[in-house]
């Protein structure tokens, strides 16, 4: 039996593909770039078929399969440079929606999908950030759970 967050989940993710239907389809071969960090254009694409790899800073960080997902959010919510870089693992389609914040201004569902999202990763972080302390793992450097306590909150906090 599907859990509401799943149902919730496919309703998002078809909403997003059966809104974008309109708009222009951009084809990538396997290892082609679809989003460069550092840089910034303003776009969103939403997946339409093929699986997708997330690299930040020599690190992959995630893996895009589900048709529907959504990428660039980040960089146009928060009107900065990617900061990742998406390539193909597979050929890929993705929609491409140039004017990414006037979209999201003009679609209160895509919105509320981009929203319930940010909401999951920061509850994810959280808990493991949670259990990394009860675990009493060491951090690679001082101040470092500090310093992600107060970017999950929201706080500047300092090094004790």
């Amino acid at each position: 039996m599907l859990g509401v967050s799943q149902v919730l989940r496919g309703v998002h993710m078809a909403n997003l593909l059966t809104l974008t239907t309109a708009y222009p389809t951009r084809s990538l071969p396997a290892g082609g770039v679809l989003v460069e960090a550092g840089e910034a254009d303003g776009a969103l694409y939403v997946l339409a078929k093929g699986r997708l790899s997330v690299v930040r800073d020599g690190v992959e960080i995630a893996r895009i399969e589900d048709a529907g997902a959504l990428i660039g959010e980040m960089s146009v919510l928060l009107g900065k440079d990617h900061t990742a870089t998406v390539t193909a693992i597979t050929p890929v389609e993705v929609k491409l929606i140039e004017d990414g914040i006037g979209w999201l201004e003009r679609t209160p569902l895509a919105a509320l999908h981009v929203a319930t999202v940010a909401c999951q990763r920061l509850d994810a972080t959280s808990a493991l950030l949670a259990e990394l302390r009860r675990d009493g793992s060491k951090p690679a450097e001082p101040g470092f759970f500090e310093r992600l306590f107060g970017a999950v909150s929201g706080e500047s906090r300092s090094p004790s």
